[in-house]
C-alpha cells in the first residue's frame, strides 16, 4: 500500500514511479469528486491529473494548467489571470474547490481577476464535466475542477518526507521555487509547503493588437504585452491526528500576489487571501451510517487595482463554507450519500470604478447522491439536490444602486442520472441526464457601472429568475490494453440562460468623453452541444523504449436561441496530438496541438484566425543517495505561432505566449 505521505507534489507520483527502471504500474484513479462512492465505474465524465501528466501540463495558472483538456478552455488574461471554461461555460457556471469546498476570490467576477491558486502546490486535480456536478451546487452546471494538495493529511505519515521543485525560462522568463516537507510517527502528521514564483512581461511572436484592431498611426507593443509581468507567493502549514478508523486536522494557507492588468498599461493587481481548514472522517461505524466526513473552510480575500501608485477599487470577499456527507448502510444493493451544504460570502467594492454593490450571500442545500449495481454490467446512480440562496444587497446610499435594496430569495433543485453499462470486457456505455436550477448571482442582479477591464458598462436586472437547463451526455469507453479512451457527446438546453449580451447602447465611461458599449445580463434559451475524444495508445515496447500515442479532441457550438445568434467567448474545434517515449531514466514527447478559426461569433465580437502549435520535452531521472530526482527541458510554440484565443475576451488585445524554452530541477526524498 502506498503511504499518503509520498503524494507531495505533481512529481512525487511519476518520480516513485520511475524510481525501479523498467517496471510499470497502473492504478484506476478513483474521481472521489464525482463518486464519493469510490467506485470506479463512474457514468460522470471525468479527468484526474496527477503526477507525471500534471508536470507536463503545468503552467503558472489554473485555466492555462487545464486548457489542454478534452472540453476545457482558458480565459486568458495574460500570465497573471487565467480562469478555467468547461463546455464553453464560464463564470459562476463552474465550481473552484480546494480538497471539495470552495475557497472565496473574486475570479468569477471578472476575467481580470486571478484565481488564487498556484498549481505548483496541487498533487491532484479532478476536473468533472456536465450535470453530474450537482452535488457541489447549481453553479457547477458547467462542472467542478477540485484540486487536492494533502495539507490536511488524511492517511498515516511515517517519517520524514519533502519534494522541491525550480523552475527558470518561458515565454515570460518565469523563476519559480517551491517546496513541501511532511512529517509524523503514525498518528500525528504535519504538513509545511511554501512557494514562489516572479515572470516577467510575457514575449509574444508580433503586435499585441491583432489586425481587426490595430490602428496604422498607433500600431502598439509588438513582441512583448506590456504590463504582464508579475509574481506569486504562498505558503501553508498543516497537520492531522489519526487513528485507526479516521482523522481530524487542520490548516492554514496564505496567498499573495501582483501582477499586470494587460487591459489597462499602468495598472496593477494586488491580491491577498488566507484560508483555514478543518476536515475530519469517522469510519467503520456501526448504525445507519458507516462513515461521516465533514470539510469546512473560512477565506478571507481582498485584492485592489492600483492606478498610478493610487489605489482605485478594492474588492474583498470573506465567508465560509462547510460541508457533511454521510454515507449510510447498504440497502440491499443501493449503497449511497447524503449530506448538507452551507455558505456564507460577504464581498464588497469600495472605490470610483466599483460596478457591484456590497452583497452578502447565504446558502443552505441538502444532496444526496445513490448507487445500485443493477446487474453484473450495469451500475446505476441518482442524484438530488435542493438549494435555499439569500442574496442581501447594500447599496449604501449609491444611486448607482438603488434597485439593489432588498432581499431577493431562491429555491433552486436539481436532479442528476447516471447508467454504465459493460458492454464487454472492452466497451462499456456510460450515460448522464439532469435537470438543474441555478440562483443568479449578486453581479448578475445588482451590476450597474463601467467595467473598465473588460471595456464595457455592465447592467444587472434585478428582477432575473432561476437559470435552468436540462443537459446529457453519452460517451463509448474502451480499454483493450493497447487503446484505452472515450468518444461522448453532451448537449444541454436553457431555458433561462443569463447572458451577458450587448444592447447595442453606448454608456459614458470612466470618462466622460469616453463611450464604452453596455451588455446586460440578461435570460435567454440557449443551447450547448458538442464532441470530446481521448485515446492512449501504447504503440510499442523494444529495446529501443516504449512508445506511445495520445490523441484528444473536442469541438463545441452554443447558441442564443432567442436572437439566432452564437454565443460569446465558445473555443473552435480543437485537436491534441502527444508521442511519448521512455527508456531506462529517459522520457521524452512531443506535441502538436491545433485548434480552427472561430467564425461563430456575435456580431459585436472579432474572430479568430486559426493555429497550429508544436512542443517538445525531455527528462532524464537520477539518484543522489536516498532521493531522487529529475531534469527537464520543455519547449511550447517553438514555430512561435501567433496564437489567440476564442475563449479570452482579450483575443485581440492579449496573444498566448510566444515560442519559449524552459527548465526544471525536481527531487523527492
Amino acid at each position: 500500500m502506498l503511504s499518503k505521505s509520498f503524494v507531495l507534489s505533481p512529481l512525487a507520483v511519476a518520480l516513485w514511479l520511475a524510481s525501479s527502471p523498467g517496471q510499470a504500474l497502473e492504478l484506476a484513479p478513483q474521481v472521489i469528486t464525482a463518486n464519493p462512492l469510490g467506485n470506479s465505474q463512474l457514468a460522470a465524465p471525468s479527468t484526474v491529473l496527477e503526477g507525471d501528466a500534471l508536470l507536463q501540463q503545468q503552467q503558472g495558472s489554473l485555466g492555462e494548467t487545464l486548457n489542454k483538456q478534452p472540453g476545457v478552455a482558458s480565459t486568458w488574461f495574460g500570465p497573471g489571470a487565467s480562469r478555467p471554461v468547461i463546455r464553453g461555460m464560464d463564470g459562476d457556471r463552474i465550481r473552484l474547490l480546494r480538497n471539495g469546498v470552495g475557497a472565496l476570490d473574486a475570479s468569477s467576477l471578472s476575467y481580470d481577476h486571478a484565481v488564487p491558486l498556484d498549481p505548483v502546490n496541487v498533487d491532484r486535480i479532478e476536473i468533472v464535466r456536465g450535470p453530474a456536478a450537482l452535488l457541489y451546487g447549481g453553479n457547477a452546471i458547467g462542472g467542478v475542477i477540485n484540486t487536492f494538495d494533502n495539507r490536511i493529511p488524511d492517511s498515516p505519515i511515517d517519517g520524514i518526507h519533502g519534494a522541491g521543485e525550480l523552475r527558470y525560462g518561458g515565454a515570460d522568463t518565469t523563476r519559480s521555487s517551491a517546496g513541501k516537507l511532511e512529517a509524523g510517527d503514525g498518528t500525528f502528521a504535519l504538513h509545511l509547503d511554501a512557494n514562489s514564483r516572479q515572470f516577467n512581461d510575457l514575449r509574444i511572436p508580433g503586435y499585441a493588437r491583432s489586425s481587426r484592431v490595430r490602428d496604422a498611426d498607433d500600431a502598439g507593443s509588438k513582441h512583448r504585452l506590456e504590463n504582464s509581468d508579475g509574481r506569486q507567493d504562498g505558503g501553508a502549514i498543516g497537520g492531522s491526528y489519526q487513528w485507526d478508523h479516521g482523522y481530524a486536522g487542520l490548516s492554514y494557507s496564505r496567498y499573495d500576489g501582483n501582477y499586470g492588468s494587460v487591459a489597462e498599461p499602468g495598472v496593477r493587481l494586488d491580491m491577498e487571501q488566507d484560508h483555514y481548514a478543518f476536515a475530519s472522517e469517522l469510519r467503520d461505524l456501526e448504525g445507519l451510517f458507516s462513515s461521516i466526513k465533514v470539510d469546512a473552510g473560512y477565506t478571507e480575500y481582498k485584492h485592489r487595482e492600483i492606478e498610478d501608485g493610487e489605489v482605485g477599487t478594492t474588492f474583498k470577499n470573506k465567508g465560509y463554507e462547510a460541508r457533511i456527507e454521510a454515507r449510510h448502510q447498504p440497502i440491499g444493493p443501493v449503497e449511497g450519500v447524503v449530506g448538507a451544504q452551507v455558505n456564507r460570502s460577504e464581498f464588497s467594492a469600495l472605490g470610483e470604478e466599483a460596478f457591484v454593490p456590497q452583497t452578502d450571500t447565504d446558502s443552505l442545500a441538502l444532496f444526496m447522491l445513490e448507487q445500485w449495481q443493477a446487474t453484473e454490467r450495469l451500475n446505476l446512480s441518482l442524484g438530488a439536490r435542493l438549494e435555499h440562496t439569500r442574496v442581501d444587497p447594500d447599496s449604501q446610499g449609491n444611486e448607482r444602486f438603488v434597485h439593489a435594496d432588498g432581499t431577493d430569495s431562491f429555491n433552486a433543485w436539481s436532479l442528476s442520472s447516471g447508467a454504465v453499462y459493460q458492454l464487454d470486457s472492452v466497451w462499456a456505455l456510460a450515460a448522464n441526464l439532469g435537470y438543474t436550477e441555478r440562483a443568479p448571482t449578486f453581479y448578475e442582479l445588482y451590476a450597474n457601472g463601467a467595467h473598465v477591464a473588460t471595456g464595457t458598462y455592465e447592467v444587472g436586472d434585478a428582477d432575473l429568475n432561476k437559470e435552468k437547463a436540462i443537459s446529457g451526455d453519452l460517451a463509448l469507453r474502451f480499454d483493450n490494453g493497447t487503446h484505452k479512451g472515450s468518444v461522448g457527446v453532451f448537449y444541454s438546453h436553457f431555458r433561462n440562460y443569463i447572458g451577458l449580451i450587448g444592447s447595442g447602447v453606448e454608456r459614458e465611461g470612466e470618462d466622460e468623453d469616453d463611450l464604452i458599449p453596455e451588455y446586460r445580463y440578461t435570460g435567454v434559451r440557449a443551447r450547448f452541444y458538442g464532441i470530446e475524444a481521448q485515446d492512449h495508445w501504447k504503440l510499442l515496447e523494444n529495446r529501443y523504449g516504449r512508445f506511445a500515442l495520445e490523441l484528444s479532441g473536442d469541438y463545441t457550438r452554443a447558441k442564443n436561441l432567442d436572437t439566432g445568434e452564437p454565443l460569446p467567448r465558445i473555443a473552435p474545434l480543437r485537436v491534441n496530438t502527444g508521442l511519448l517515449w521512455e527508456l531506462d531514466r529517459w522520457q521524452a514527447r512531443v506535441d502538436v496541438q491545433h485548434a480552427s478559426a472561430q467564425h461563430r461569433k456575435p456580431a459585436n465580437e472579432t474572430s479568430t484566425d486559426g493555429y497550429t502549435t508544436l512542443g517538445a520535452s525531455v527528462g532524464y531521472r537520477f539518484d543522489i543517495g536516498q532521493s531522487q530526482w529529475l531534469a527537464f527541458v520543455r519547449g511550447e510554440n517553438l514555430t512561435d505561432q501567433t496564437v489567440r484565443y476564442a475563449s479570452s475576451i482579450l483575443r485581440d488585445i492579449a496573444p498566448a505566449p510566444g515560442r519559449s524554452v524552459e527548465v526544471g530541477l525536481t527531487t523527492r526524498f
